[in-house]
């Protein structure tokens, strides 16, 4: 039987489709390699729009099943890699090798929009992407401690050189004063500061410039979206209704700026409780009062139960992602080691990624991921 022909290869590769693009991966120009030997051996290259892709496994699977159908072929050789390709448009004049800047936001303080962001940053470094974060939140400057990092940066010349931990670049205020000393600045000051972090610093090579903003819809938000383009931005929420409520107006804040959510995170999105009754017989009946009402739980088996308590409610985000028309890309249940994480400067992502609370972090990296890259696309032209 003849080896099949590159032609042939290709079209069994048309049926393989993106589910977030909703073309073919030869449509859209996935396909950077493809070669067939005369024993029938079948290398291919499949160049994704992100090393984050959630479904690049799945991809690569069917990929390889439809060219092991076709008649002829002996063996199959697929390679996953990927390019972040980065806004069309002309090129900014501000960071213009960072492919995608993007802002998280949130209504209010104290709703781990720098845990999230810190944890998303590792997550996506990871997977191999080239990650920053740009500390903006001048008057709470949290990046460092959660990072590691102390000491001033080094400059080269007239560009200061980012502070890098666990695979991620970074930059904040929290560098360049002492621990004790507050920033009381207007917002003429906290807009240099942050075209300066911009700028003036050495980013080199980047996918993804996550920017963790100060809460609210105040001077820095402003001044970034007045700065350069964003990508889009993601907001941060807790259950909470007065958390939904002052994230309502950062999204009106961000619609004024012509700034696209890409998405929202529900955090502390309930507590997690599990334990064994010694003696207790499956199916008997058990309540716990958890502050916030009564939550009635089955006994499994041996006596073991588990159920999450809704500490601070439940729902916002979904409410929030239902009227406003963007997905909830993660809910992330309260855990002590991502507290721990955070104080001590080693994310649970990079601490204990095996845990259930870090693959919560990986699964929005990948939906993350997966939004930069349908908005990316949305404006790119595919060759058909």
């Amino acid at each position: 039987m003849s080896a099949p022909t590159k032609e042939d290869v290709l079209g069994a590769l048309r049926q393989v489709q993106d589910p977030d693009l909703h073309q073919d991966i030869v449509t859209l120009n996935f396909i950077t390699k493809c070669e067939v030997s005369a024993k029938g051996e079948v290398d291919v290259t499949i160049n994704l729009t992100t090393p984050a892709c959630p479904v690049k496994d799945q991809m690569k699977a069917e990929a390889e099943g439809k060219i092991r159908a076709l008649p002829g072929v002996t063996d199959v050789a697929i390679e996953m890699t990927a390019v972040v390709k980065g806004q069309s448009g002309p090129a900014r004049e501000i960071a213009p090798n960072i492919r995608h800047i993007i802002a998280v936001s949130s209504g209010k303080g104290g709703v781990g929009k720098s845990t999230v962001t810190v944890n998303l940053a590792v997550a996506l470094a990871k997977t191999g992407a080239k990650v920053g974060i740009l500390d903006c939140d001048v008057y709470g400057p949290d990046i460092p401690m959660m990072m590691g990092l102390t000491g001033e940066p080094e400059a080269v010349g007239r560009k200061l050189i980012p502070k890098e931990r666990h695979g991620v670049k970074t930059m904040s205020i929290g560098y360049l004063l002492a621990d004790d000393k507050p920033v009381v600045w207007r917002g003429p000051m906290v807009h240099k500061l942050i075209e300066q972090f911009l700028g003036d610093v050495e980013w080199g090579e980047l996918d993804y410039l996550l920017v963790d903003m100060p809460p609210g819809t105040g001077d820095a938000q402003l001044s970034l979206a007045q700065l350069v383009p964003l990508s889009g931005g993601v907001l941060v929420t807790t259950p909470q209704a007065v958390s939904a409520y002052d994230v309502a107006k950062s999204i009106a804040m961000f619609k004024q700026v012509n700034v696209e959510i890409l998405g929202i995170v529900e955090n502390m999105a309930g507590y997690a409780i599990s334990g064994t009754i010694p003696g207790a017989s499956a199916g008997t009946k058990m309540s716990i009062d958890t502050g916030a009402g009564v939550q009635h739980i089955e006994i499994g088996e041996g006596g073991t139960f588990a159920t999450v308590a809704h500490v601070f409610g439940a729902g916002a985000a979904d409410r929030l992602a239902e009227k406003y028309s963007f997905p909830v890309i993660g809910r992330l249940p309260l855990n002590p080691a991502v507290r721990a994480g955070g104080d001590g400067g080693d994310p649970v992502t990079v601490t204990d990624p095996d845990s259930i609370i870090a693959k919560e972090f990986d699964k929005v990296a990948g939906r993350f991921a997966q939004r930069v890259a349908i908005k990316e696309h949305k404006s790119l032209p595919v060759l058909q």
